[in-house]
């Protein structure tokens, strides 16, 4: 009953949301002299940051409209170039002549839209042919559309990979890191002419054994009937998915959320003191980040449930007892694929070591195809967006990325 029990939440609480909404733009229409200014801006304030703080299930546009190619601004387009029931591959199509190499970022599916890394596509698209795993909200897929679990994300990987054809990238973007070594150590083994060219793995649980964080832990305090029982729910009547298991996005949210509690009720009382000092910069830039991070999406219950078991309790990966559809994945069949992990020093999520594994499962790699780099100063987001990725470590993927083409 755990997803009825926050829709009917949600039912109660949205409407009272929108009428601090509506609430907030009536009072800005009233501009009396001061006190009374000071008060009712107070009030605005207060009405605005509930009024904003709902979590949604509406996936935002990328708004990528325009980038800098060498000396020249050129628009993007987003297109859906190859799709499933489960996720789309999207393209940001550049309106230039100028060939770039091919790089498929692979985006969690951890509760957030692929949206949550615009920020990491933007710095890519100045020198690459960007597309990305565009992952569905599964309340929103029939239950006739079949179960979604680590195999089939696996299989995603590689049929996108081979719909980029040879020649091409890929980019593994925290979780999907795992899924990322296992489709790439299939390919290379069927000696695929898709198999990338380079593999950037950033800041994901390849081992989880290596420093674990409160993260790794958590998840070996359970067994997995425990996550079964607690953590999954069914997607209510209304929405296409209903019937199917899910791991709410919701649920997500809150765990991440509760690991930084103090610092996202630091980031509200500031948003409502810059609300009332009327700094509308400080405003919009709080509003933007977090109408993106409270954009929640719903998780297949099998892919959950195997993705804690197989990476985070058993480890099947670093042990070498991964299997896809019965088959063991052999990173030591990688050969000619360049690999790149990165990691970052304040990392709480994916503790150092868990993604520089994958160096040492890659056996079969020559020295001079593999590299690490620690980024200082930066938690686990900073390896994959603000100034430290886009001025420090994107410079190292765009030279690991140039050196395989």
């Amino acid at each position: 009953m755990i997803y009825q029990m926050y829709q009917a939440r949600s039912d109660f609480l949205n409407p009272l949301r929108m009428l601090a909404r509506t609430g907030g733009r009536l009072l800005r229409t009233i501009t009396p002299q001061e006190p009374y200014g000071l008060a009712l801006r107070h009030v605005d304030a207060a009405l605005e940051v509930f009024g904003y703080s709902g979590v949604t299930h509406q996936r935002h546009d990328f708004n990528i409209k325009d980038i800098l190619v060498g000396n020249n601004m050129v628009k993007v387009a987003e297109e859906v170039v190859f799709a499933t029931a489960f996720a789309s591959l999207l393209h940001f199509k550049k309106d230039t002549e100028r060939e770039q190499p091919k790089v498929l970022v692979c985006a969690p599916m951890s509760g957030h839209f692929a949206t949550l890394l615009r920020n990491t596509i933007e710095v890519l698209l100045q020198d690459h042919d960007v597309y990305v795993t565009d992952w569905h909200n599964a309340r929103d897929i029939p239950v006739d559309a079949g179960v979604f679990g680590f195999d089939e994300y696996v299989e995603h990987i590689m049929r996108f990979l081979e719909f980029l054809g040879p020649r091409s990238h890929v980019v593994g973007v925290c979780q999907p890191t795992v899924a990322v070594l296992a489709a790439v150590s299939l390919m290379a083994e069927d000696n695929n002419p898709s198999t990338p060219r380079s593999m950037i793995l950033l800041a994901g649980p390849i081992d989880t054994r290596r420093n674990p964080t409160n993260v790794n832990k958590l998840a070996k305090t359970k067994k997995i009937e425990w996550f079964e029982d607690k953590m999954i729910g069914v997607v209510p009547w209304r929405y296409k998915g209903h019937g199917r298991r899910v791991y709410p996005g919701f649920m997500q949210l809150t765990a991440f959320m509760s690991m930084n509690l103090d610092k996202h009720l630091s980031a509200h009382f500031k948003q409502f003191r810059s609300l009332a000092a009327q700094d509308q910069l400080a405003a919009d830039t709080h509003r933007a980040f977090y109408d993106e991070y409270l954009a929640v999406m719903d998780l297949p219950a099998e892919f959950y449930l195997e993705t804690v078991e197989r990476i985070f309790q058993t480890q099947d990966l670093p042990r070498g007892e991964l299997k896809w559809r019965g088959r063991l994945v052999k990173p030591s069949a990688i050969t000619k694929t360049f690999l790149f992990t990165v990691e970052g020093e304040r990392d709480d999520i994916c503790g150092l070591g868990q993604t520089s594994a994958a160096l040492d499962l890659c056996s079969n790699l020559r020295p001079l195809l593999k590299r690490h780099h620690v980024q200082t100063g930066v938690g686990h987001y900073g390896v994959f967006s603000g100034r430290r990725w886009a001025n420090e470590i994107y410079p190292r993927v765009k030279e690991v990325i140039q050196f395989s083409i």
